[in-house]
């Protein structure tokens, strides 16, 4: 890798980790500066704005939670051990999240509900694809015959990410993996009353 892409890799990394912690209004282009201990001509030679750098930060961020949530997925050998994946890259939420933080998604989507449009559609647009992914192996349970025909893809989706994105809140707010663990428990409950009885 060449210096101006080590450079620019870095500043979108420290900035990554800054805007999660902080949040993009908490933190400055100073703040950026002293993470990354590059000058200010050094972040403007490689991002017009600020707003540029957190989109990217944004994609970087997400990005490492989504090789989590794969590497998980690919262990598991049925759908509903897919599901509980997602809670498995949590459960030490308070010490060791998949990104330094806590969930992007999540800290993007309070932060920029009212005040970042672009910011908020990224956002967005990770909500989509999560949802997309959880209905897709709920389908794809069914289609196998491990999940009852009658369930819902992607009311069962949306009850699963707000169970996960919920127990990450409560636990970073509170100091303790307890949430996340019981809501993992309470969906890993819910998914057996789902299956189909005798698998």
């Amino acid at each position: 890798m060449k210096k101006g892409e080590q450079t620019r890799e870095r500043i979108i990394r420290k900035s990554a980790e800054l805007f999660n912690q902080r949040g993009y209004a908490g933190s400055s282009i100073n703040d950026i500066i002293a993470a990354t201990g590059i000058k200010k001509g050094g972040i403007y030679r490689h991002f017009a704005s600020k707003d540029e750098i957190a989109f990217e930060a944004y994609d970087y961020a997400s990005g490492i939670v989504g090789r989590r949530f794969a590497e998980g997925i690919a262990q598991a050998t049925c759908a509903a051990d897919r599901l509980l994946a997602f809670f498995h890259a949590y459960e030490d939420v308070v010490n060791d999240p998949p990104f330094i933080g806590g969930c992007p998604l999540l800290n993007t989507a309070v932060e920029s509900d009212d005040t970042h449009p672009q910011l908020r559609e990224k956002a967005k647009q990770s909500l989509s694809k999560i949802m997309a992914m959880m209905s897709g192996m709920i389908e794809e349970g069914v289609k196998q015959g491990e999940f009852k025909k009658e369930l819902d893809a992607e009311s069962l989706a949306s009850f699963a990410l707000s169970l996960l994105e919920g127990g990450i809140l409560l636990s970073k707010l509170e100091g303790t993996n307890t949430y996340i663990r019981m809501n993992r428990d309470s969906l890993a409950r819910y998914l057996e009353q789902c299956c189909v009885t005798g698998r």
